[in-house]
């Protein structure tokens, strides 16, 4: 069964440059692929296609989440815009109180051609600071 654990590994392998995002994108249909069989009665939700980006427009996405009791980074994740269905994913994954309001943000703020901070989300309950930027 595939994990969110080998998912991240991928993105953390297209991050650190030791593989290009097209593998990365690659091994994660692979991985998807592996999966067993759905019941036909649940349908998979496909993600939109990424918008189309405007030129000289953001080139990263980065997702950081920030313990505000302790000021320490839980996560910093930094990915190419061209893989940005996996990152919106996984940032789903870490910050599940984004709803699809906020990752419409994101995804205008791509398509507009904006940089830098985009989202900027304090979870009281959590005790943790989400941003998003574009790079």
């Amino acid at each position: 069964m595939v994990t969110s654990e080998e998912r991240l590994k991928i993105l953390t392998l297209v991050q650190e440059g030791k593989i290009t995002p097209q593998e990365g994108i690659r091994l994660l249909e692979a991985l998807t692929k592996s999966l067993p069989p759905r019941s036909p009665l649940i349908q998979p939700v496909i993600p939109p296609p990424p918008p189309p980006m405007a030129p000289g427009g953001p080139r990263w996405l980065r997702v950081r989440v920030t313990d505000t009791s302790t000021g320490k980074t839980r996560v910093n994740v930094r990915l190419p815009v061209t893989v940005l269905n996996a990152g919106v994913k996984m940032g789903a994954k870490f910050s599940p109180e984004l709803g699809t309001e906020q990752m419409s943000e994101i995804l205008n703020a791509i398509r507009d051609g904006e940089v830098g901070q985009i989202l900027d989300v304090y979870n009281d309950g959590d005790q943790e600071h989400v941003e998003v930027l574009l790079e």
